[in-house]
């Protein structure tokens, strides 16, 4: 009998799935990540591994695992935990969950986007202290009807961020590493050649780039001061890809008008005086954290196991660059 392990426990069928499937289920009973040790101690001998984001699976990883491993299924759509060349040499298929999450990611991205702009979080605050009276002044926030929506990175999210934006009536304009004619013609969107062309003409910037060498602090202390001084960041992608010390002091000093962050570059914690900062809003990680997707992110990782361990291709493999 196949043996499974799932690394943290996870909603919808996903397990039961694997369990009808005849294998031996082994879900961590932690609702937590597992520390290191914790996690090479818990893979031993397993066919096939149920990862999430922070378990990092490497030489180290794959060796504790031992040779029964033929796949590694991340329950996310990014795989920045995977060393994609480790997981190669042991001729192990690597999967992931994208499409299911692609709603529920590019809804809390405009969520962001709204809560900044019309400084939902401050005004809840001000609010909850009875002390508001109704001004002329009082809380003027963006209205985004009419401002120009700049998109890093057109991948399934990036392109229903950008739907949903064009719905609300804002110009489209997007940089990634090839121009797409279809979608420019789908939400008459322009294509830009580099971030900076972008970053200098965006009203509000939404990044959803993948975490890579290549994309680490693609938004840093240069490309922050090439931006709008009314300009916001949104931030849903992955942490590291904006440099968190360069973006407090933007934020500080007036750079840029405001930010919405839904993953940070060391979490959970966040850069020294981020959190103290009134022109942000932050959410812990929890982009794709409604009922449909989690579940379908389970169901999908639970499918990939079930393809690979009968012999056949995964659903969704993750294929090298």
């Amino acid at each position: 009998m196949a043996k499974v392990v799932v690394t943290r426990k996870v909603p919808g069928n996903g397990i039961k799935m694997l369990q009808d499937a005849g294998f031996e289920v082994s879900v961590s009973p932690n609702d937590r990540p597992l520390e290191r040790a914790e996690l090479l101690n818990f893979i031993q001998g397993a066919d096939a591994v149920m990862t999430q984001v922070e378990d990092k699976v490497d030489e180290e990883f794959l060796n504790a695992a031992g040779a029964s491993l033929k796949i590694v299924a991340n329950y996310a759509v990014g795989f920045n935990n995977f060393d994609l060349p480790a997981i190669s040499s042991h001729n192990i298929i690597a999967t992931n969950t994208p499409e299911v999450l692609t709603e529920a990611v590019a809804e809390h991205t405009f969520a962001l986007i709204l809560a900044i702009g019309r400084r939902i979080v401050e005004a809840h605050k001000l609010a909850l202290s009875e002390s508001l009276q109704f001004g002329p002044e009082v809380m003027l926030g963006l209205e985004v009807k009419g401002k120009t929506l700049g998109i890093l990175g057109l991948g399934r999210i990036g392109s229903r961020v950008a739907e949903i934006g064009k719905a609300m009536d804002m110009n489209i304009i997007y940089y990634d590493i090839k121009q797409n004619l279809e979608f420019e013609g789908k939400v008459s969107a322009t294509f830009k050649a580099t971030p900076e062309e972008l970053l200098k003409e965006a009203d509000v910037v939404s990044v959803h780039v993948p975490l890579l060498d290549s994309t680490k602090h693609l938004v840093n202390a240069d490309r922050l001061k090439m931006m709008k001084p009314t300009a916001y960041l949104v931030n849903t992608s992955r942490g590291p890809v904006v440099d968190e010390v360069a973006l407090v002091e933007a934020l500080k000093n007036g750079t840029i008008k405001g930010a919405a962050l839904d993953v940070g570059e060391n979490e959970p914690k966040w850069a020294e005086g981020l959190t103290e900062l009134s022109n942000v809003v932050l959410t812990p990680h929890i982009a794709s954290a409604t009922v449909e997707a989690r579940s379908g992110m389970g169901d999908l990782a639970a499918e990939n196991i079930i393809e690979v361990l009968n012999g056949r291709e995964p659903k969704t493999p993750i294929k090298p660059a």
